[in-house]
């Protein structure tokens, strides 16, 4: 054991690890290389921090965002402010206020529905020199598909109303190219001056108190080419079937007198005749007879099996299709053309 340990003594005195060991350049690097090491030490605590602290907040974020986008949108996946906003925009109004000033109202023609031209009469209720030389415009938007048309032109203000000292009267006929909800925008030259939404028929509408065997689809179906002609009598109508005495001689918007001539009718006395009176140039529907919509037929006269008098109203001027039932099933359509 003795001589084991001398041995020991002996490697240890070596010249590898007796006298000077290192040079200055090894010792430089050995410093350099523990001055570097310790700095990394030092820093990564630092890193981890920072690290730390920027999870953190995006979390926060993300759960604070998630909290109010929760809180904002309903069932449907549409945030409720937004909804909100947009069915207050496209509530149904037809006038216009500004600092809780009715600027203006709309009253468009209570049949109306897409594709045909119909009237609207705005009544502006500023003086007229507010409105007096300046070009009055009118745009239109479909809210369903975000179209936007321009519908009256450029048109200069330069008289107030007829009979009036301001602007409360203005009419004009507009045409809008489908059914929905529209919005109106007026502007006088070129600036937005106020906007009204109104809703507009898909297509033919009914009068509400029309009969309800009276269907749409018949209107879709009516020959404009089958024109009434001259049955003699002063009968216009379709032959063996039925015709008018006083078609011929209509005044617009004026009581007149009318004689229902009709053929291929049993018993006359015990029949009941609908006049549905259907106008071409606004697709509208039109109750005709000053009575009502149904009369009571009489006997034979002129040729005819069935006749009755009655008095009329034809609205306005155009393209009419009378169409005539009886017993509530549709018997003839008389097409006139009526323009005085």
């Amino acid at each position: 054991m003795e001589k084991e340990l001398r041995n020991l003594r002996k490697a240890m005195n070596s010249s590898t690890h007796k006298g000077v060991r290192f040079t200055e350049i090894q010792k430089e690097k050995i410093r350099a290389s523990l001055h570097q090491e310790k700095i990394k030490v030092n820093r990564k605590p630092k890193l981890s921090i920072y690290i730390i602290a920027t999870l953190a907040a995006s979390l926060f974020f993300l759960l604070f965002y998630t909290d109010i986008a929760a809180n904002l949108t309903s069932k449907d996946g549409v945030k409720q402010g937004a909804k909100q906003k947009v069915e207050s925009e496209w509530k149904v109004r037809n006038d216009y206020s500004r600092n809780g000033k009715v600027l203006f109202n709309v009253f468009p023609d209570p049949y109306l529905t897409a594709g045909k031209p119909f009237g609207y009469m705005f009544s502006f209720k500023e003086p007229f020199d507010t409105y007096k030389g300046k070009e009055i415009e009118i745009y239109a938007t479909h809210r369903k598909t975000g179209e936007r048309i321009k519908v009256l032109p450029s048109e200069k203000i330069t008289e107030p109303s007829s009979g009036y000292s301001s602007l409360s009267r203005f009419t004009t006929r507009l045409i809008i190219p489908e059914g929905g909800l529209w919005k109106y925008e007026v502007f006088f030259d070129k600036k937005f001056y106020g906007d009204v939404v109104l809703p507009v028929g898909e297509g033919t509408l009914l009068p509400i108190n029309i009969p309800k065997f009276v269907q749409t689809s018949e209107f879709e179906k009516i020959n404009w080419n089958r024109k009434a002609v001259d049955l003699g009598n002063n009968i216009l109508g379709n032959e063996h079937k039925s015709g008018v005495i006083g078609a011929d001689m209509p005044s617009i918007n004026i009581n007149q007198k009318w004689m229902w001539h009709l053929w291929g009718i049993e018993n006359p006395k015990e029949t009941v005749l609908t006049v549905v009176g259907f106008h071409k140039e606004t697709g509208t529907v039109h109750q005709i007879l000053t009575t009502g919509w149904s009369i009571g037929l009489g006997g034979e006269t002129n040729g005819a099996d069935a006749t009755t008098p009655s008095s009329v109203n034809i609205p306005m001027a155009g393209g009419w299709a009378i169409l005539l039932y009886v017993d509530g099933k549709l018997f003839d359509v008389l097409v006139y053309n009526i323009n005085s």
